[in-house]
């Protein structure tokens, strides 16, 4: 046992050592390297699982590594708690040291001040006693201890002062609030939620009568989200009450299409004034860094796109009208894809397995301003983000499109396995405009009506971030006051003359870190006990006397 304590106790003081804790903090630097450089699942695992499916083995090695995970990984939290820990163990010692040496007195003069760096000495015609008492006043701030001669290492009165105490109880100050900073970021990753909801905002311009989209959203429900990440305290029963209504986005765009601002108007309401009528619920404004602080929750406009809109019109006459957010592809000039699917209407097929033989996908390429490229000038590009000459390019399939298999179904693509075992026959491949439409072998239209625009709207919730703010403030002003505030030291030895009606006077001054700006600190306080001028008015006096 005596072994193995003394084992552990070396581990504790190389753990616990300044030495380590900077080795740790330069670990954990260099740790979150992979996280800026490489997808996050926690960000964005479509990323993730696009940056895997590219790069094969490679990828797969990093997945094994947590470097998609870097944050949450078990390396990271690892070298995450030894810093805290090896903090704490810093700090502790320094405290208690730091604390005596505030109730220690300061230390008796050397023998020879003549040794120290800072060095003065003169005569007064006062004695020693006034010449005591005048030096005290200008040492009122500092720190003073008297020596008696008996006491003295020269065998004479003296006063020792030290100031500067703050510069060490700022770096305390700075170590704990990084201590703090670390643990209230560790617990607000403990219970935050984060979730992201993209709402259609406007039906667009169509030729064809509007079609109303829910622009309203609920934060009553973890499923009322299109996707969600919360930490591991979090259930999902804690979600703040309340609901907004999207009126309207509005896009700012310079002329080589590069977004100027993002705008939002919403409408919201807060706990039971959700159930009035919306009327009376409160507006704002959201645009970019300017979230909605509500209920301790925030409210973010994240992102953009577009929604396009189909009308499916069966030979019987029946008609679907779907209007579905794609994906930006192109995030420049929002050259978009995406998929549609559509169910035949009840009784246009009274067989439910001719019903799904019929069901009717739309794959393809939406462009909000339509540049038309290639040989034959059929290539859909686009040439500006902003809405102004809507097309899409789409392929139009027929069959099983996986609507009722229990199978979850990506929104922006189809089951390629539907594809491959022919279950979804490709009929038709076309270009379409705001407007046109185009007619199936069976006699079924389909008219691209428009697009409308979709935000994407991030409501976040973290309790300490307060508290991490709050500790990053305390630290960087305590760094600021470790840096500007000095330790020094200064010794002021007293005798009589030899006739006895005077004060031989010598000092001696130390600083105990930087001495940048102790020196002329030192000459004002030797100056002021001798009664000597200001240098620079002894320069200006003499610059007179040469003009005269």
């Amino acid at each position: 046992m005596r072994i193995v304590w003394k084992y552990l106790n070396k581990a504790w003081h190389w753990l616990s050592s300044m030495r380590t804790a900077l080795v740790l903090l330069f670990l954990l630097a260099i740790a979150a390297i992979p996280g800026a450089l490489l997808p996050q699942r926690s960000l964005n695992e479509t990323n993730v699982n696009e940056y895997i499916a590219n790069n094969g083995q490679l990828a797969e090695v990093y997945d094994q590594l947590q470097l998609f995970d870097v944050f949450e990984s078990r390396w990271f939290v690892a070298i995450f708690v030894l810093l805290t820990i090896s903090l704490v163990g810093c700090i502790l010692p320094r405290t208690w040291d730091h604390y005596k040496a505030m109730k220690t007195p300061p230390t008796r003069a050397p023998k020879n001040l003549e040794k120290l760096p800072l060095h003065a000495k003169g005569d007064l015609d006062q004695p020693l006693e006034q010449v005591s008492a005048q030096a005290k006043k200008l040492l009122k701030k500092w720190k003073i201890s008297e020596y008696q001669p008996e006491d003295d290492r020269a065998g004479a009165f003296s006063l020792a002062a030290e100031r500067g105490y703050a510069r060490e109880l700022a770096n305390l100050i700075f170590h704990l609030a990084l201590v703090g900073m670390l643990v209230t970021i560790a617990a607000g990753r403990l219970v935050y939620y984060e979730g992201q909801v993209i709402v259609v905002t406007e039906s667009g311009n169509y030729e064809t009568p509007e079609i109303a989209q829910n622009t309203e959203f609920c934060n009553t429900s973890t499923a009322n989200f299109d996707s969600f990440r919360a930490g591991a305290l979090f259930d999902g029963t804690g979600l703040s009450t309340f609901c907004f209504d999207a009126h309207d986005f509005t896009a700012d765009y310079l002329s080589n299409g590069q977004a100027e601002m993002f705008t939002s108007n919403i409408s919201y309401a807060v706990g039971d004034d959700i159930f009035l009528p919306q009327e009376e619920w409160e507006d704002y404004q959201l645009k970019v860094n300017h979230p909605l602080r509500v209920s301790g929750d925030r409210v973010y406009l994240q992102g953009h796109g577009y929604a396009p809109t189909f009308t499916v019109t069966w030979p019987d006459g029946e008609s679907r009208t779907q209007t579905i957010q794609w994906r930006p592809d192109d995030p420049t000039y929002f050259l978009s894809s995406g998929v549609m699917r559509f169910d035949p209407p009840a009784g246009t097929y009274p067989d439910l397995y001719e019903r799904r033989q019929n069901q009717i996908a739309i794959q393809g390429l939406f462009a909000p301003t339509a540049e038309w490229t290639g040989d034959n000038g059929e290539l859909l590009t686009s040439q500006y983000p902003a809405m102004l000459d809507p097309a899409v390019a789409i392929d139009v399939y027929r069959g099983d499109a996986g609507l009722d298999t229990g199978s979850a179904q990506s929104l922006f693509s189809l089951d390629t396995s539907l594809l491959h075992s022919g279950q979804l026959q490709k009929i038709e491949r076309v270009n379409l405009t705001q407007g046109e439409e185009v007619t199936l072998d069976d006699g079924t239209v389909i008219t691209f009506d428009g697009a409308s625009e979709f935000a994407n709207y991030q409501i976040s919730r973290d309790p300490f971030q307060p508290w991490v703010l709050a500790t990053a403030v305390i630290m960087l002003a305590s760094l600021v006051g470790s840096l500007i505030i000095k330790r020094r030291r200064i010794w002021i030895r007293l005798r009589p003359t030899a006739d006895g009606t005077g004060t031989h006077l010598e000092m001696g001054g130390l600083a105990r870190t930087d001495r940048a700006g102790w020196g002329s600190e030192f000459d004002e306080i030797y100056r002021s006990l001798l009664g000597l001028p200001d240098p620079d008015e002894v320069e200006e006096d003499d610059l007179i006397d040469d003009r005269d």
